[in-house]
């Protein structure tokens, strides 16, 4: 252990001393020796601005943290970063089983969400009976856009609400809002009603779409972050099929799709019921001033941890939260949006986040999950619905192949290979399209015989797009919390989820009617041209942020977006049967 460290850790403090000397030396992000953990420190000290000393931490035991030339070392079991290899030296190899309770517990929200967007598409298929009139393309829009619209609004305020309530109460308010939601659906008798239920539901799907994911990433230790966050979309995927299952098994029973929307309070009477046993954030919790309780929950998260490593874990979270703890007692909500927008990190975090929940939605996926069955149906298969189940198979399927690869090939790399996979399957579904709807003027037609070798292409195409997307595009922009610093956290992802929402309202409302207006091949030709844009969006603007801590992320953006500091000192990417990244 070197002099200065030694020093550091004899005094018995807990506040460290800055990182020195860095500045007489060459800017550390221009050479190759620069490693993650030192991000935080080196940037903070560059700028001026307090430091926590967190190379310190190491206390140079194996770590090589501070050269003999005063730069910081690259030593590779340093690249995954700091609070990651803690983690791992605090016995973390795999989920113990509070945090499995925990993951559990929060993703039934997912669950919820999935199957409130998804029991929709098999719902719009038997409805009209019961209610005496066919449905038009305009009254399919309505009833499916007023979820995104509640979504949207749900969205707006969840941020602003958890930072006022926890997270944890966020999750609680959500799933009441299902209930009640699911059981007034249950009960429609019109256009209207049905409306108002499924805007209902929307607000909690709004609710738990923003909360969630930042909830369990700030309770998931950093080298398991991106899985236990992809868990949820996993949940989402899960209540897709199910819905699916459930809207096939119900197609030809009276009233059926009574059974499909009410049966969704399930989920969220047993969430309410087990709510209990979720903690709150830690991160909430220090705001709060409750470190005792931080301390229990970390105890919990790494039982295999010793005293020590617990209290220099809580330590450090509790470093990182000070100064966010300052800005909340002496800001306004007003005023932290607007630092939220003036700060350079903070905006361009933004940018980032609401620019990925922009991709998700314009790229048109959700059109399969609210009207597939009805867009099935028209190509003439007989049980549309279980042939929509097909496609949300396939996305729970690659949906779980990204659970295993996100925090291993990377944020970024995921997205720059996925989404050319999405562009082609779009290109071929319109290229299909056009060939299928010839005889019919490019338009589809009820009750057309079309060719089945031509609908069976498109249905294939159609799944080659659906796993390019869930393997990325539909899991990573809700990594979306990791992107901002604690104080604006809240704010931030309830911005970007709105984008999503709004974006998806945009999509959901238009979908049938821009099918009508310039055919099938010319949607599926309009989504194909949006992921083009997105692809050079994640390629120029998005960094690398697997592996990082919360805190490492907000420091990349410091200077611009991160992109070339993020590659010039890459995280290392672990085979994937390493065991350092065990499954959860």
């Amino acid at each position: 252990m070197d002099q200065h460290t030694s020093q550091s850790h004899s005094n018995g403090s807990n506040d460290y001393e800055p990182i020195s000397n860095l500045q007489d030396h060459e800017d550390p992000f221009q050479s190759s020796q620069i490693s993650q953990v030192g991000m935080s420190g080196i940037h903070e000290e560059l700028e001026g601005r307090h430091s926590y000393g967190i190379l310190e931490r190491f206390q140079g035991d194996s770590y090589n943290d501070v050269r003999d030339d005063g730069r910081v070392g690259r030593d590779e079991e340093v690249c995954m970063g700091r609070e990651g290899r803690n983690e791992e030296r605090m016995g973390l190899k795999e989920m113990s089983w509070f945090l499995r309770m925990l993951v559990g517990v929060s993703t039934l929200s997912g669950l919820l969400f999935g199957y409130d967007t998804g029991v929709i598409s098999g719902t719009l298929v038997i409805i009209s009976d019961d209610l005496g009139k066919t449905l038009s393309s305009w009254d399919k829009e309505l009833i499916t856009s007023s979820t995104t619209l509640g979504a949207l609004l749900g969205g707006l305020i969840s941020g602003t609400m958890s930072d006022y309530t926890g997270r944890k109460g966020v999750i609680g308010v959500a799933s009441g809002i299902f209930v009640i939601g699911a059981l007034g659906q249950a009960i429609s008798h019109t256009i209207i009603s049905i409306t108002i239920g499924r805007f209902v539901v929307g607000v909690g799907v709004g609710l738990a779409s923003c909360i969630v994911p930042l909830y369990i990433g700030e309770l998931s230790p950093a080298n398991m972050r991106g899985r236990l966050v992809t868990l949820n979309v996993v949940a989402i995927t899960l209540g897709q099929v199910v819905a699916y299952v459930i809207g096939a098994a119900f197609q030809n029973v009276s009233g059926g799709w009574r059974w499909m929307v009410g049966l969704g309070a399930v989920p969220a009477i047993v969430q309410l019921f087990t709510l209990s046993l979720l903690p709150e954030s830690a991160r909430i919790l220090l705001l709060q001033g409750k470190t005792e309780q931080v301390t229990r929950i970390i105890a919990k998260i790494y039982p295999h941890a010793s005293q020590e490593e617990i209290m220099r874990h809580s330590d450090e979270m509790r470093s990182a939260v000070r100064e966010s703890i300052r800005i909340n007692e002496s800001t306004t909500w007003r005023e932290r949006l607007e630092s939220l927008l003036r700060d350079g990190p903070s905006r361009r975090a933004l940018i980032i986040g609401g620019g990925l929940q922009a991709l998700q939605q314009l790229s048109g996926f959700n059109t399969l999950m609210y009207y597939s069955a009805s867009l099935f149906a028209s190509l003439g298969f007989k049980n549309a619905t279980a042939v929509g189940g097909l496609i949300a198979s396939v996305n729970l399927m690659f949906t779980l192949v990204a659970l295993k690869t996100v925090d291993r090939l990377g944020r970024r790399r995921t997205m720059l290979l996925t989404v050319p996979v999405m562009i082609i399957a779009l290109l071929l579904s319109s290229f299909f399209f056009h060939l299928l709807t010839s005889s019919t003027g490019g338009i589809l037609v009820d009750g057309t015989p079309y060719s089945r070798s031509l609908a069976s292409l498109v249905v294939i195409s159609m799944m080659i797009y659906v796993a390019g997307y869930a393997a990325g595009v539909g899991n990573i922009p809700w990594q979306q919390g990791e992107l901002f610093n604690l104080e604006v956290r809240g704010i931030g992802s309830s911005i970007c989820t709105s984008v999503n929402w709004t974006c998806n309202l945009l999509i959901a409302s238009t979908f049938l009617s821009l099918m009508d207006a310039i055919s099938p091949s010319g949607a599926f030709l309009i989504y194909a041209i949006l992921c083009v844009g997105g692809w050079f969006f994640c390629y120029f603007l998005y960094p690398e942020t697997s592996g990082l801590t919360l805190e490492q992320v907000y420091q990349l953006f410091s200077e611009d977006f991160g992109v070339k500091k993020s590659l010039s000192s890459p995280i290392i990417y672990e085979p994937l049967g390493s065991p350092s990244h065990a499954w959860p």
